[in-house]
């Protein structure tokens, strides 16, 4: 089960809404999805967490690039939200390989072994794949600015939106949209 919620800045504080992943696929949608709750352009953070698993903190400021932080890679990897920010982080591609892309030309497929090798040996397409870390994954220091440094941001565990809301100020805020 995930939980997600936006935390836009405004002129008067943070607003904060609960918000549904439904039509999120890429992060551009969630990029798109913060911008839409911006206020003049203004910063939007997007928290996801999945059970108390993992988190994540996407940070969007106007057109810029978002950024991103991961609280455990290896584990949010295993999701479908945390695979679309893993996989933003690591570099691979959104669109994936199709089926056809993936096999060589003996018919085999990447990371298969292959029996005339001797079988267990890793194709040179598998030892490029990135493995995410089982750990903190993307930029720490993305909260900074707003009262989060980077070592309060690596020390959060569970319940990490609530002492991020209760830096940013909008704890009750966000309790009305809990």
């Amino acid at each position: 089960m995930y939980f997600a919620a936006l935390l836009a800045r405004t002129e008067d504080g943070w607003e904060a809404s609960d918000t549904e992943l439904d039509n999120v696929e890429t992060l551009t949608d969630l990029a798109d999805l913060a911008r839409e709750a911006a206020v003049d352009d203004d910063t939007v953070v997007a928290y996801i967490e999945q059970e108390g698993t993992w988190f994540g903190v996407v940070r969007v400021d106007g057109e810029d690039d978002p950024r991103i932080f991961i609280s455990n890679a290896a584990a949010a990897a295993r999701s479908s939200y945390g695979a679309m920010l893993t996989d933003e982080l690591l570099g691979r591609d959104e669109e994936g390989a199709d089926d056809l892309d993936s096999l060589d030309l003996d018919g085999t497929e990447d990371g298969e072994p292959d029996p005339a090798d001797g079988g267990g040996e890793e194709t040179a397409a598998s030892a490029d794949v990135p493995v995410p870390p089982s750990g903190p994954l993307g930029d720490p220091g993305l909260l900074t600015d707003l009262g989060i440094g980077e070592k309060e941001l690596l020390a959060l565990d569970t319940d990490a939106l609530s002492e991020i809301a209760d830096s940013l100020g909008c704890t009750d805020v966000l309790e009305a949209v809990r």
